[in-house]
């Protein structure tokens, strides 16, 4: 291997720390994938650019041991429109853009093991690296697995990780069955007609409807939903009105429902619709809705959550891996690659200290990044060694 090559850590720090400074966002990544790519075909490995709505890369590593199994690797690569505040000396240079969410740190480990792979390909059949872009409510795995991704490059199962803030550093989690929830995005319109505020009863009052209706919805979670079955709905936007004295003609509320049963996801779809139109007839407002289902839930396959626990266990650094954490109701795309084969997405601790995702003073914790090198070296070793 090229020496400027091998994964240090401090090589590893530098690497994420570049991405840290020039965080790009949705379908948008082109510094980030020409940075992946120029890395990964330095290695020696095959690389493929252009994927994914224009961002998306894959490189192909073929090991020394002949014909066998093969497999992917995903990280994501993208950022999130968040103003850092963090003052380090790789906070972001592009205003209103950061790594908020640790993508840089993913892109960082997946590079290390295949520079790593790529220097001692010690094992049979081939790995497919995949950077994917779009992770962050645009669904690029959904993207990449339209565009052909499992056609283009046959594998039999796919792998992912995540750090995860509030676990310890050397500590990872895995789950049998879901990780992450299905993800529903909806913007409904409420109008009515406008009136004088001393005047009420001119009017079609679109606030007070829309108070009601933002409490009447918890309903469908405490009262509808079966109390083994996790499921949130959390109106998160509220806009309506200019002026003291007037009640405005419209009022729009934006937000989310998550879960993780797809029997339950439709039917709370359904009863959604229900509630806004008979809360509309009964206010005699019109409603307009625009409801969209992003991602699926995020569900590993049990045998290939078993082989990632099993490998994670016999590392050196890592301490404990939980097999009882509870799922968590952020959503993830990866879940679009699950639903057309079989693997697993496991979370990695960045430490009990960190800040939390999506948050502006988050940052990835480089100390974990020689872990996430070595469990990916070790997966495709015991994987394609059997």
């Amino acid at each position: 291997m090229d020496d400027s090559l091998r994964p240090t850590p401090e090589r590893l720090m530098a690497w994420r720390h570049d991405l840290h400074r020039h965080p790009e966002t949705a379908f948008e990544e082109y510094r980030t994938a020409a940075r992946i790519a120029e890395l990964l075909r330095q290695a020696g490995l095959e690389v493929v650019t252009g994927l994914g709505g224009g961002t998306g890369v894959v490189a192909i590593l073929d090991g020394r041991h002949g014909v066998g199994r093969a497999i992917g690797l995903r990280a994501d690569i993208d950022a999130l429109d968040v103003e850092e505040a963090n003052e380090v000396s790789h906070a972001s240079t592009t205003p209103g853009k950061m790594h908020a969410c640790g993508h840089d740190g993913h892109t960082t480990m997946l590079l290390g093991a295949a520079c790593a792979l790529a220097a001692a390909p010690d094992f049979a059949g081939r790995v497919h690296f995949i950077f994917q872009p779009a992770e962050e409510s645009e669904g690029g795995g959904r993207v990449m697995v339209e565009e052909g991704l499992f056609e283009r490059f046959p594998m039999e199962a796919v792998y992912g990780l995540h750090n995860w803030p509030g676990l310890a550093v050397g500590e990872a989690a895995v789950h049998d069955g879901p990780v992450m929830a299905a993800f529903d995005v909806f913007t409904l319109k409420l109008t009515g007609h406008g009136c004088h505020a001393a005047m009420p009863h001119l009017g079609r009052d679109t606030i007070l409807a829309a108070c009601q209706l933002v409490s009447q919805l918890q309903g469908l979670i405490s009262r509808e939903t079966p109390p083994h079955q996790s499921a949130v709905l959390s109106v998160t936007q509220f806009h309506g009105g200019d002026a003291f004295n007037v009640i405005p003609e419209a009022v729009e509320l934006r937000g989310t429902l998550r879960c993780f049963d797809g029997e339950l996801r439709a039917y709370l779809e359904r009863r959604f619709r229900e509630a806004i139109d008979s809360l509309a007839v009964f206010h005699g407002l019109s409603a307009a809705l625009d409801y969209q289902s992003r991602y699926p839930a995020t569900i590993n396959t049990p045998m290939h959550a078993a082989r990632c626990a099993e490998v994670l266990e016999a590392l050196p650094g890592v301490g404990r891996v939980h097999r009882d954490l509870p799922p968590s109701m952020a959503s993830e795309d990866f879940a679009f690659m699950l639903n057309e084969r079989p693997g697993a997405y496991i979370w990695l601790g960045n430490g009990v200290d960190s800040a939390a995702l999506h948050n502006p003073r988050y940052d990835f914790n480089d100390a974990i990044a020689p872990l996430g090198v070595t469990y990916w070296q070790a997966l495709v070793r015991t994987l394609l060694n059997d």
